[in-house]
């Protein structure tokens, strides 16, 4: 299927490695003009080389999210380097699982205002766009209680509720909005083979709990985001597309 994004311009938070990168890599496949942002200068260097590489314009910054000035700095400077902005996937968390000061303060500064000051920068551009799209990722810990509930649960959740909400208000700009809800995703530096390393009961028992018996990959549900990012999602606005193998139970 052509996804109709050759030319187009995505903007994607925390794109130098896992879902992100996954995410900007599959935009270049399909023509897509990106910019990504993280922590690490050199990650994302050698990030955006290697999307330079597959023929399209790249871009790239490191920063850290929670800063709002800098976050809307990046933006800004993505829609000059890029021509504007078609897309934004907001895609950068703390992964702060607990039920303390600390975790809750890192998930919404991270998590969430991240998003709501990446959203606020990148909407004059986006309205401007002739198919414009916000993603966010949020989590199946945000779909339903699990091993993660407290900060990381909570805040995942309240970016289901802020997609909807958005989705309702920035209709009449035509800007179309929706989350996609990875289930447990594995990949190298990840989250996953920390705690196959450090944990490897609690690895044992989520990969028991996975009906298909493996992790997804970032490739799975970058796949997702993408799609929904492109005009063949047109009419989809407001949704919450869970990527996880049948692993949740909820209706």
């Amino acid at each position: 299927m052509d996804l109709s994004l050759k030319g187009k311009s995505a903007v994607v938070t925390g794109g130098s490695r896992g879902i992100g990168r996954a995410v900007a890599e599959a935009f270049a496949t399909e023509g897509a003009n990106v910019s990504i942002c993280a922590r690490k200068a050199e990650e994302v260097s050698a990030a955006v080389h290697a999307l330079e590489a597959r023929g399209v314009r790249a871009f790239g910054q490191a920063l850290d999210v929670a800063d709002g000035a800098a976050l809307g700095d990046w933006v800004t400077a993505s829609a000059r380097k890029l021509g504007g902005i078609d897309a934004l996937v907001c895609n950068v968390s703390a992964l702060a699982v607990g039920d303390n000061e600390e975790s809750w303060d890192k998930s919404f500064r991270t998590d969430m205002m991240h998003t709501v000051n990446a959203v606020a920068a990148a909407v004059p551009f986006l309205e401007k766009s002739s198919n414009a799209s916000i993603v966010l990722i949020s989590s199946v810990s945000g779909f339903e209680v699990d091993f993660a509930a407290g900060s990381y649960g909570a805040i995942k959740a309240a970016l289901i509720h802020y997609a909807k909400g958005l989705s309702r208000q920035l209709v009449g700009k035509g800007i179309r909005v929706n989350c996609v809800s990875p289930g447990n995703t594995y990949f190298e530096g990840g989250i996953w083979q920390t705690i196959e390393k450090n944990m490897p009961d609690l690895f044992a028992s989520t990969l028991k709990a996975n009906p298909t018996g493996k992790f997804g990959t970032p490739a799975e549900v970058a796949n997702a985001v993408v799609f929904l990012s492109s005009p063949a999602a047109s009419r989809i606005s407001g949704t919450n597309l869970v990527v996880d193998g049948a692993l949740t139970v909820a209706v």
